[in-house]
């Protein structure tokens, strides 16, 4: 069982608690317009790693972690690689390490094969990052190129089941900055059980150059990043919700 790895990071500081071991696997089927990772998307020219070769390699950091860090996955979309996860979280848990998953949630579906390998991956799974990319469906469309019905649905099944999530939220002035969207996702968000934290990520054009390389127009020349009070009411508002689930 193979991964197919984009990249790695050794001292992840913002991919879940403490310190991270943070692996980026390629192919997602998302096409974000704000993606900063956009040579994550296909899965061509990735380095194919097996789970002992990526643990033995975390290990060597293990001493940085802490008593919080750990291993996350991130992307790219991890689930897509459903099989290798289950795998390296199965290893990395005999090993007593924390696993997280940084996930889109687009591949989730209560269809079988696929439920039962989630539920599978969820038994070796402490903390799932998940985005509220767009609570609004045909919004969400524009935005990301695919409908987020399963990923709401992925939401429920987490809060039913008590699977610990943080929400990151990435503000996009014109995309996803509007007072009723805010206020429509920190409504869904009181209806959850399971969240321990939200994070409010200002949009940045840190990776255009990617897009460039890559010869992809950008989608959102000429789209500034958001002022400092409106990423302070958008905190206001999504951690609020939170807060009140407490």
């Amino acid at each position: 069982m193979k991964a197919k790895v984009h990249s790695i990071e050794t001292f992840g500081a913002v991919d879940g608690p403490g310190i991270r071991f943070v692996v980026f696997l390629k192919g997602c089927r998302l096409r974000c317009r704000f993606c900063h990772n956009p040579d994550t998307w296909s899965d061509n020219g990735a380095d194919l790693m097996e789970a002992d070769e990526l643990l033995d390699r975390a290990e060597r950091y293990r001493n940085y972690w802490g008593s919080s860090g750990g291993i996350t996955v991130s992307g790219g979309e991890p689930l897509l690689q459903m099989d290798f996860l289950i795998d390296f979280f199965t290893k990395a848990k005999k090993r007593g390490i924390s696993t997280c998953i940084d996930t889109a949630g687009e591949p989730f579906t209560r269809e079988e094969p696929w439920f039962s390998q989630f539920r599978r991956l969820m038994d070796v799974t402490d903390l799932l990052l998940m985005d509220i990319k767009q609570i609004d469906r045909e919004a969400h469309i524009r935005l990301t190129g695919k409908p987020n019905d399963n990923i709401f649905d992925m939401f429920r099944y987490l809060s039913d089941t008590g699977k610990p999530i943080w929400i990151r939220k990435v503000l996009v002035p014109g995309w996803t900055d509007s007072d009723e969207e805010l206020q429509k996702e920190a409504a869904f968000i009181r209806t959850l059980t399971n969240v321990q934290r939200v994070d409010v990520l200002p949009y940045h054009t840190m990776g255009v150059y990617k897009w460039q390389e890559l010869g992809i127009p950008y989608p959102l020349e000429g789209v500034k990043p958001p002022t400092d009070e409106s990423v302070r009411h958008a905190e206001e508002v999504l951690t609020g919700a939170l807060q009140k689930t407490a």
